[in-house]
Formats: C-alpha cells, sequence, structure tokens
C-alpha cells in the first residue's frame, strides 16, 4: 500500500499514522479508486501526508483537503 511505503520514511506516531491511513483509505473510496497499485496512490499518499504535517487531525477533513488539492470533483 502506497501510503505505508511512504510513513516508513517518518518519525509519526501510531495515533498519527491511524489517522492518516484512515484518510488514505477515505480518499480512495471517494475517487473510487480500488487498485492499491495503481501509481495514483502514490500521489494520494504524499498528499495526506503532507496535509496531515499542517496539524491537522481529522481524517475525514485531511481527505476533504486532499481531494480538494488533487482537483476531484
Amino acid at each position: 500500500m502506497a501510503i505505508h511505503q511512504q510513513l516508513q520514511k517518518s518519525a509519526l506516531g501510531p495515533e498519527e499514522i491511524s489517522r492518516l491511513v484512515a484518510a488514505y483509505e477515505q480518499t480512495l473510496t471517494a475517487l473510487a479508486l480500488n487498485d492499491r497499485g495503481d501509481p495514483i496512490t502514490q500521489m494520494i499518499a504524499k498528499t495526506i501526508i503532507e496535509i496531515g504535517k499542517t496539524g491537522i487531525e481529522d481524517p475525514k477533513q485531511i481527505s476533504k483537503l486532499a481531494l480538494r488539492k488533487l482537483g476531484a470533483p
């Protein structure tokens, strides 16, 4: 899974990782992406982590912001 590969490089704690994974899954669901090997999922993971680093903790809000940043309707 793309997000786990990205998070291995970070010094985030278990709670932060859990929130980011939840936001990632919500975003993939919203975009109807089922193939976790799709290259677009890597870009989504990076976007989720970038937003998560701003201090936002709510996975729904992180997902919403990621969708907006990615230009999704």
